[in-house]
């Protein structure tokens, strides 16, 4: 994975998915059906006490420790994009994944991840120009 140029900081955020609510007996979680629940099994196993929702956020490349590989794997072109300043010129009008592009501020890139069933995910890459 290319690691960003400290020009910009990049954050990924889960716009679309579900991450059901986390279910444990004792220290064992508890697994649903995730794809007749819609359920994306990243999502719901989260931090391992709580499953991770719409709207959390991740520093990349901080914590894609904390990202599973198969989304990982699903972001890595806009991710090398992105970090080296270039930006995806289709803007998605009047969808809900419109982007902003702003070289010298925020840029933003939406990514579905490879599951493709209902339990996969929309994240949204959020670049932001460094300041010094």
């Amino acid at each position: 994975m290319p690691v960003p140029s400290s020009e910009y900081k990049i954050e990924i955020e889960i716009f679309e998915g579900n991450g059901g609510q986390l279910m444990k007996e004792g220290d064992e979680i508890i697994y649903p059906d995730f794809v007749k629940e819609g359920i994306c099994a990243w999502m719901y196993r989260g931090d391992g006490e709580r499953s991770y929702q719409v709207g959390r956020k991740f520093s990349y490349p901080e914590e894609k420790n904390k990202i599973c590989h198969w989304l990982l794997d699903s972001l890595k072109g806009v991710l090398e994009a992105l970090s080296t300043g270039e930006t995806l010129n289709w803007d998605y009008k009047d969808t809900p994944y419109e982007k902003m592009i702003d070289p010298d501020g925020e840029t933003t890139e939406y990514v579905r991840c490879i599951d493709p069933t209902a339990s996969g995910i929309v994240v949204k890459i959020i670049r932001t120009k460094v300041t010094t």
